[in-house]
Formats: structure tokens, C-alpha cells, sequence
């Protein structure tokens, strides 16, 4: 009987772990609470197996990954078009539109614990000398990394 009660638990805990992933929806704004060019939000705290949605709500923006966890698959949407990245990988992504990179149209996702932050800010070194504008707006989203 407690064989019985020991596989039922466990099975119920494999099936719940999946029903537990949630949905995210970062959309690509011209505007935003963070000024003009930005993912919203711009940071973003996530469990691993969740899904995230970028959606443009404008024909002129785009998302790349810049720095990922390894492991993890790099991601790249066309100009005007959505993407779903399902985030496996414990760590921080750090992703950019290239578009408008010169405005920081920048934003970071953190997935757990955060064990390529140094990459990632080794990445943000060299993106921030191309920022014309909202130069400190990446390092607002790095410092929110815990």
C-alpha cells in the first residue's frame, strides 16, 4: 500500500510540475512606463519551462537573443513578427532589437538562479557604448537580477 501511495504522489508531482509552466507576454512598444523604444517589461522574472511571448505592436520591431544560458537555443524574430521562446535553461537571457538598439531597445529575463550573469553583463559592456539614448536603462534591468 505505501508502494501504491509513493508512485501515485510522485506522478501527481510530474503532472503538476508542467501544469505549473506559465505564459509571458513581453510586448515591443515605441512607448512604455520606461520611455520611447522598449520591451514591456523590460525585466523578467521567470521558472524554467515557461513560455514567453514576444509580440511587436509595431511593423518596425524586432528580438534577438544577445547572451544566453548554455544550453539554451538562441532565438531571432523577423522584423514585425511574434516569437515564442519556452525558457529551459536556468540563467539570465539578455535580448535586443536591433532595430532600434541605439535607443537601448534592450530587455532581461531571469530564469532561476542567475549563473551566467557575468557573461551576460560582459555582453552588456559591449552593447552599451551603441546606446545613443537611455544609456543607463540596461543596467536598471541588470541591477534587478537577484
Amino acid at each position: 500500500m505505501k508502494k501504491y501511495f509513493f508512485l501515485t504522489a510522485l506522478s501527481y508531482a510530474f503532472i503538476t510540475q508542467g501544469a505549473q509552466a506559465a505564459t509571458h507576454e513581453i510586448k515591443m512598444l515605441n512607448n512604455g512606463k520606461d520611455g520611447i523604444m522598449v520591451f514591456e517589461p523590460g525585466y523578467l522574472k521567470a521558472n524554467k519551462g515557461d513560455t514567453i511571448k514576444f509580440v511587436p505592436t509595431d511593423p518596425a520591431h524586432d528580438v534577438s537573443s544577445v547572451s544566453i544560458p548554455t544550453g539554451a537555443k538562441p532565438f531571432q524574430a523577423a522584423v514585425g513578427k511574434a516569437i515564442t521562446v519556452k525558457v529551459n535553461e536556468e540563467g539570465v537571457y539578455l535580448y535586443e532589437c536591433k532595430a532600434h538598439l541605439p535607443m537601448a531597445m534592450v530587455g532581461v529575463i531571469q530564469v532561476g538562479a542567475p549563473k551566467n550573469l557575468s557573461e551576460v553583463k560582459k555582453s552588456a559592456q559591449s552593447l552599451s557604448p551603441q546606446f545613443v539614448m537611455h544609456k543607463d536603462r540596461l543596467d536598471k534591468y541588470l541591477a534587478q537580477v537577484k
